[in-house]
């Protein structure tokens, strides 16, 4: 099963825990690839202040927190 989302995530962020937890609620957890943005300066700047953030791989889409199960369900 290949991975067709992203989770941009920082370790210790408890709100990319309960993003986390809506997303594996809605996706088989295979299909989420989970990313801590910590050690890339390129992600650090683009999500720093916006994290958690999903991003569907087949055409970029993301979802900005805070999100909710209903639009996981929607970008799925």
């Amino acid at each position: 099963m290949s991975q067709a989302f992203i989770l941009y995530s920082s370790e210790g962020c408890h709100l990319c825990e309960q993003a986390l937890e809506l997303c594996y609620g809605q996706l088989d957890p295979g299909k989420i690839k989970v990313v801590d943005i910590v050690d890339d300066d390129d992600l650090v700047a683009l999500y720093g202040v916006h994290i958690p953030v999903l991003e569907r791989l087949t055409d970029g889409q993301k979802l900005f927190w805070p999100f909710t199960a209903q639009q996981i369900g929607e970008l799925i």
